[in-house]
C-alpha cells in the first residue's frame, strides 16, 4: 500500500506542475493572440482557436428572491449556473425572473488541434 500512496503523491505533484505549466503556456498563447489581434492562427502542424464564451455568475441573495418558492431554491441549494439553466430549460423558472440575478462573465477558451 505504501507504494500506491507514494505513487499517488508523486502523480499529484506532477499534476500540479503540469497544471502550472499549462496555465503559463495558455497565458503566453493568449498574449500572442492579443498582441496580433487574432483569434485563430496556425503554428506548424497545429491550429489554435480562441472561443469567447459567456458565463452567468449568479448572486445568491438576488437569485433566492427571484425564485417562485423555497422548494426551487432547495433544488439548487446554491447558485450553480448549470442547475439554474436546467430549471429554465424545464420551465420551472423563467429567464425573465432571473434577469437581474446574475452578471455575465466573458471567458476565452483556448482550443489547440493537430492538423
Amino acid at each position: 500500500m505504501e507504494k500506491k500512496v507514494k505513487r499517488y503523491y508523486d502523480l499529484k505533484q506532477k499534476h500540479k506542475e503540469i497544471e502550472q505549466e499549462l496555465s503559463e503556456l495558455r497565458g503566453e498563447i493568449l498574449s500572442h493572440c492579443e498582441e496580433r489581434e487574432v483569434s485563430e492562427f496556425e503554428a506548424g502542424s497545429y491550429r489554435v482557436k480562441l472561443v469567447l464564451q459567456e458565463r452567468k455568475e449568479y448572486d445568491d441573495s438576488k437569485l433566492y428572491q427571484a425564485l417562485p418558492d423555497s422548494e426551487v431554491w432547495r433544488m439548487i441549494s446554491k447558485a450553480d449556473a448549470s442547475k439554474v439553466a436546467s430549471l429554465v430549460k424545464l420551465n420551472v423558472i423563467s429567464e425573465e425572473k432571473l434577469k437581474d440575478t446574475y452578471s455575465v462573465k466573458n471567458v476565452t477558451l483556448l482550443q489547440v488541434e493537430k492538423k
